[in-house]
């Protein structure tokens, strides 16, 4: 399997692009769960315009067949895929801190893309959770480790020590925030206008560290030109909101600005093993 996934590695972005909007489309015809929750999700959000769904539909694909080429190649040459940078500024005005900077991935376009530019600039730790086909495991652990430019932690105790210590060294570390948490990581917030259960994770590393928390994203450029990295600061609470609301609220603002290439798809309101769902029932 990692034989034909460096083969795929090779193949030019275009390419890679194209066959990812087949891809999307293969799955979304195919799998009726995976495609009520895409209307779904889209319709809370009040996105429900057909020319939205099919360029989102397509985006999806793209996020699986470029993962090869953003994790098997040498960082030089995946970090040169980001052709435009928008907010870098924002990293810096963090670093110069001393304190670290928190970067936060939604699943907005490439989401691997953004850890990988940055550890081409600065140090980063990521966290991972164990995919579902434990198979792609050391894949994942290969395109997350890039020597001392790139470490990959794993989401439990040990990880968020290690990320503590990162920032501690005034590095970066980096969480997909639209992730839905395991039991007791999390509390019910509001998501376009539903409850979803929300990581509590990156307020209380930001509160006990004093380090900024950064949106990032690696928005796909037309034709596989290749990515636009954007960094922005998340919102403030606006009191008397809490932490993970602002979190939240910081999402929606950016995931409206790029719609198209959001996963809706993903289950985002989905009630963990053994989290008592919103209201308690």
């Amino acid at each position: 399997m990692l034989f034909l996934l460096r083969l795929a590695a090779r193949l030019p972005l275009p390419l890679l692009h194209a066959l990812g909007a087949v891809l999307g489309w293969t799955v979304y015809l195919c799998s009726p769960r995976y495609r009520g929750d895409f209307k779904r999700n889209l319709a809370a959000a009040g996105l429900s315009d057909f020319r939205l769904r099919r360029a989102a539909v397509a985006e999806a694909g793209k996020s699986v067949t470029e993962v090869p080429a953003v994790w098997l190649r040498p960082l030089g040459r995946v970090a040169g895929l980001v052709v435009e940078v928008n907010g870098w500024e924002h990293v810096d005005d963090g670093v110069k801190r001393g304190k670290g900077v928190i970067v936060v991935t939604p699943h907005i376009g490439c989401w691997e893309m953004v850890g990988q530019y940055v550890a081409s600039r600065m140090p980063i730790t990521v966290m991972y959770r164990t995919p579902k086909i434990r198979a792609l495991e050391p894949l994942m652990r290969i395109g997350r480790s890039r020597g001392a430019a790139m470490k990959s932690v794993p989401a439990d105790l040990r990880g968020v020590r290690s990320m503590l210590k990162a920032l501690k060294r005034g590095e970066a570390i980096g969480l997909l925030p639209d992730q839905v948490p395991g039991i007791g990581e999390g509390e019910w917030v509001e998501f376009f206008g539903r409850p979803a259960y929300t990581m509590t994770l990156v307020g209380r590393i930001s509160e006990q560290t004093g380090a900024p928390v950064l949106l990032c994203c690696a928005e796909r450029l037309h034709g596989g030109r290749g990515y636009r990295f954007i960094a922005e600061p998340m919102l403030a609470p606006r009191p008397p909101e809490s932490p993970v609301r602002a979190l939240n609220r910081s999402l929606e603002r950016l995931i409206r600005r790029h719609p198209g290439q959001y996963l809706w798809g993903y289950n985002r309101y989905k009630v963990p093993a053994g989290v008592l769902p919103p209201g308690g029932r």
